[in-house]
């Protein structure tokens, strides 16, 4: 394998790729090794079977240029893009082996990472003209955080925090190992003395909680966790005319209710199943002739 660095991954994202193709290789492609030439060469197209938008573009591509830097790859869709059966998002040529030794670690993650981005692209439609806009969770496969949330925005949804460091979210369990909310606005004045950048979300799952945690200062977003559409419509009520908190509706969305709850008035919803239930896309890595040798 190359250890050149692509222009389109950062260092975390190559471990990442290079973890992958150990996995797959290991000691060596023994099928490519005996059973193609060393001399031939191929070229081929990554395309669509099925419907959706595509994402992880950058990682398939660095895939093919770490098996082997000579490889050609040619981007022909951007993350984002639509696509349909047929619908042609790479173009690869070079050493037959090595295209065939890229093949399956380059569709894997650009079909997990393309699932992604249509899951969230058909939430996003189910919600189109109410101004809600939808996010994802820390519900993300282990080490693939960064590049599933990437895949949520090319899916035209946003991005929630990316882990515990980047937004304070004071949770039901965080208040019952406290013991009591009493204790809150000293914590968060203690906590924005320190990280005046981090924000701080509490989650709500009553209106009397609703009530309280908007009248705190400094709160920037409000969770209502498993509330019914009548509930959200009540603490939207609450809020009035602030602006703040963001009000985030969680629990209980599915497709088929999403459009409910985002008529109730909250701001955002954020969706688990984005990541962590989304479907891999149907993608192929279709061979042509090509008989150019060494």
């Amino acid at each position: 394998m190359s250890n050149a660095l692509g222009s389109g991954v950062d260092e975390k994202v190559a471990q990442l790729i290079d973890l992958a193709l150990r996995e797959d290789i290991g000691s060596g492609d023994v099928t490519s090794r005996y059973f193609v030439s060393e001399q031939r060469m191929g070229r081929a197209f990554l395309v669509a079977r099925s419907e959706g938008v595509v994402s992880g573009v950058e990682i398939g591509e660095e895939v093919f240029r770490r098996v082997d830097s000579d490889c050609e790859v040619k981007v022909m869709l951007q993350n984002g893009a639509s696509v349909f059966p047929g619908s042609r998002i790479l173009e690869v040529s070079g050493r037959a082996r090595s295209l065939l030794t890229a093949e399956r670690t380059a569709i894997n993650f650009v079909q997990r990472l393309s699932g992604v981005a249509t899951r969230t692209s058909m939430f996003v439609k189910a919600v189109e003209g109410t101004g809600v806009t939808i996010m994802d969770t820390r519900k993300t496969t282990p080490g693939w955080r960064l590049l599933e949330k990437q895949a949520v925005v090319s899916g035209g949804g946003q991005n929630h925090r990316m882990g515990l460091y980047d937004r304070a979210m004071v949770k039901d369990n965080h208040l019952l190992v406290k013991g009591a909310a009493a204790d809150l606005p000293n914590s968060i004045q203690f906590m924005k003395k320190d990280h005046p950048e981090v924000a701080v979300q509490l989650e709500a799952d009553t209106l009397q909680q609703v009530e309280a945690f908007i009248g705190m200062n400094e709160v920037d977003y409000l969770l209502l966790d498993n509330m019914d559409n009548d509930t959200l419509r009540k603490a939207v009520a609450i809020r009035g005319d602030r602006e703040r908190p963001v009000l985030e509706a969680s629990g209980g969305v599915n497709l088929e209710t999403v459009r409910g709850i985002a008529e109730t008035g909250v701001d955002c919803i954020s969706v688990g199943e984005l990541t962590h239930s989304a479907s891999a896309l149907d993608l192929a890595l279709d061979f042509v002739p090509f008989q150019k040798t060494f």
